[in-house]
């Protein structure tokens, strides 16, 4: 489950990539127009709705993002087939669609519909399409249907599983999402520990996008509390209003760069130029903008054990916050940009100690990464590889180098009647064989890579270097 999981963690990195940038657009812009959002200013509206264009549609590049990845070749039709997968579930489970499909008017829809289009989804979504590929993509039908054989076959079986996954959901997607805003209501009324524990199980439910069950009870009007829309009104008790948001401000602009700083920390030599360069934007845009997802979902699957340290530390930090009545507000998220906007309206109190609650949470962040990253091994970013990373590659030259290495790895491999799969991260080859006894390690060692790895007894990994990527490459071309 754990090597599963940590699958699912690296397909993500390729979609997680491109968010820091978006989010720094939308800070920007919401810097220069915090209050009409674009409507009173064309490059605030420019670079807010360019941000959002990737912000708004995380879900779809964590469909195809985790197709991609899982998938057992990195193959157009996979990622195809994830975004497939996507849409028939958020089209079917939309609520214009559950209005029609249960016969009732759209306003008695039940609201959860109106959040299927989350992380979770495009994350499920992924899964299903890249099964879908590793099972059919090969597949040939009788020759009436021919055409519609191999790879062509993936997006239509995908679509098929999504029937069934939505047929499923329809029904559980909603009792789910009612029994958190009752939960959410029951722990509303128990003060600085209902803050601490809204907080803890908003970080912990992120994965499955019902966070958002919780936050409709405690940031808008579901249950009377309307946090947000009262702090900036300054309707409210002053020290009380905004105790829903305050402690998310030392957590998101503070804890989670420290923890970006930590895994950087950890990272092996080889990888920490690749892995400051991700942890750098990712900590900006939390820290400026409030955007997290960057980082969270950077260490969220692959390190689970941290995540959960990180739900335990904003649920103490919205205790904390609630406890001494410290508060700041935010419209967007819990960023600079936001505690500096919120900080001078009527409702703000004291918002400066969240910022010395912050440095606390960073050093808090910092170590407690680290000591668990070492205690445990846990495999974040730039860990993920031990043996001899970023050593010379090959000794073979040549122009085609990449294409002989590759052949004798396959050989020395068991070839076609060996090799089940062939996958890479950022080192080496991953491969899954039928017979370890079929492969030949010395003739791969031959070929100049710094070792070879067994796992399993149907594993194994073949160290490379940082140019795996153009080994794999041809691997496929032989594979066919």
């Amino acid at each position: 489950m754990m090597k599963y999981l940590q699958r699912i963690g690296r397909s993500l990195m390729l979609p997680v990539a491109v968010l820091p940038a978006a989010a720094i657009l939308m800070g920007i812009g919401y810097w220069i127009d915090p209050s009409g959002w674009g409507a009173d200013s064309p490059i605030a509206a420019f670079l807010i709705k360019a941000g959002a264009s990737i912000i708004d549609n995380m879900a779809i590049l964590f469909a195809v993002g985790v197709a991609l990845g899982m998938a057992k070749a990195k193959d157009g039709s996979a990622a195809l087939s994830g975004l497939v997968a996507y849409l028939v579930i958020t089209t079917l489970l939309s609520t214009d669609s559950v209005a029609l499909l249960q016969g009732i008017d759209k306003e008695a829809v039940n609201p959860a519909f109106a959040k299927i289009g989350n992380q979770f989804v495009g994350i499920l979504s992924g899964i299903v399409a890249a099964s879908m590929y590793n099972r059919f993509s090969s597949v040939k039908l009788p020759d009436a249907l021919a055409f519609f054989s191999g790879k062509r076959l993936v997006p239509i079986m995908s679509a098929v599983a999504m029937l069934v996954v939505s047929g499923v959901m329809l029904f559980v997607w909603p009792v789910i999402y009612t029994a958190l805003v009752s939960f959410g209501k029951e722990i509303s009324g128990l003060g600085f520990t209902g803050a601490g524990l809204y907080g803890f199980f908003n970080r912990l439910l992120i994965p499955t996008g019902l966070h958002h069950a919780l936050n409709s009870v405690f940031w808008f009007d579901v249950a009377g509390i309307n946090d947000i829309g009262n702090f900036w009104s300054g309707t409210g008790e002053k020290g009380v209003t905004g105790m829903y948001q305050a402690g998310f401000f030392p957590v998101m602009m503070f804890g989670l760069p420290a923890a970006g700083l930590a895994i950087y920390h950890a990272a092996k030599p080889a990888k920490k130029k690749q892995v400051a360069s991700l942890m750098l934007a990712a900590g900006f845009a939390s820290f400026f903008t409030g955007v997290t997802e960057p980082i969270e979902f950077a260490f969220m699957f692959v390190a689970p054990l941290l995540y959960v340290a990180h739900a335990v530390l904003t649920g103490l930090s919205l205790a904390i916050a609630s406890f001494f009545h410290w508060t700041a507000g935010f419209g967007f998220s819990a960023g600079f940009v936001d505690f500096v906007l919120s900080s001078r309206l009527p409702l703000a109190n004291l918002p400066y100690m969240l910022l010395i609650q912050g440095v606390v949470f960073a050093f808090l962040y910092y170590f407690l990464f680290r000591f668990m990253i070492a205690k445990f091994n846990l495999m974040t970013p730039g860990r993920e590889e031990d043996g001899e990373e970023g050593q010379a590659s090959p000794i073979l030259t040549g122009e085609d180098k990449f294409a002989v290495m590759a052949a004798e790895i396959y050989a020395g491999l068991g070839g076609d009647e060996n090799v089940t799969s062939v996958e890479n991260c950022i080192t080496r080859l991953r491969v899954e064989v039928k017979d370890m006894g079929g492969v030949d390690q010395e003739r791969i060692r031959a070929t100049g890579v710094p070792g070879i790895h067994v796992v399993g007894e149907n594993s194994i990994q073949v160290i490379v270097g940082t140019s795996v990527q153009f080994v794999a490459d041809e691997i496929e071309r032989i594979r066919g």
